[in-house]
């Protein structure tokens, strides 16, 4: 083998490890966005007066971050998230921060992000192939993660506060579902709209 073929093939090497690289940094550079987006979508809330749960449009950014990054790097979006609020941040809803919010009664629920991402992604990339994810597969990821969520959160609510079931449910699960209706139509739109490259 002579000295330009040689050059040729380091040369083929070394640009294969850039480009991976150059991947790596994309993926972690989405990372951050969705763990921004998940705050400032957490920024907007409503809170109500017969319950501690605000209304706001976290779960959106979070059912996005699993379904289009995939659960490992869904999953770490929504990590860095609440690690940020843990350490005081001011990232949860209404520009709150620190354990204090994680200990409190919707603490559940926002361990439960981590949760949502993981079951989208988990599901939405099952099986992938050339094609996008259909509706039907995005919608099932949404609806599961999202019960889920509801069950960890739920169950951490009626620990905290003492309530029982039924009422935990009315003040943290049944007046949220049309709005997580209408996030999870919003969200199906704009992932079917998306090339399948960006689908990581």
């Amino acid at each position: 083998m002579n000295s330009d073929t040689k050059t040729n093939i380091n040369q083929a090497a070394n640009t294969s490890n850039i480009s991976g690289s150059r991947s790596n940094v994309t993926v972690l550079a989405l990372c951050a966005l969705f763990t921004a987006l998940t705050a400032i979508c957490s920024w907007i809330s409503i809170p109500l007066p017969f319950t501690p749960v605000p209304v706001n449009l976290a779960t959106f950014a979070v059912m996005l971050s699993g379904c289009i990054l995939g659960p490992v790097y869904g999953t770490l979006a929504q990590i860095v998230y609440v690690l940020l609020g843990a350490i005081g941040a001011p990232v949860f809803s209404g520009g709150a921060g620190g354990l204090g919010i994680i200990a409190g009664p919707t603490g559940g629920y926002i361990i439960g992000y981590m949760i949502l991402a993981a079951v989208c992604g988990f599901i939405t990339h099952m099986n992938s192939s050339a094609a996008k994810p259909s509706i039907v597969k995005i919608a099932l990821a949404m609806i599961l993660g999202t019960l889920l969520l509801y069950t960890a959160g739920t169950i951490w609510f009626m620990y905290v506060t003492g309530n029982k079931i039924l009422p935990s449910l009315m003040m943290c699960v049944v007046p949220y579902l049309p709005g997580d209706a209408l996030k999870m139509i919003v969200g199906i739109a704009i992932i079917k709209r998306l090339p399948r490259s960006f689908l990581q």
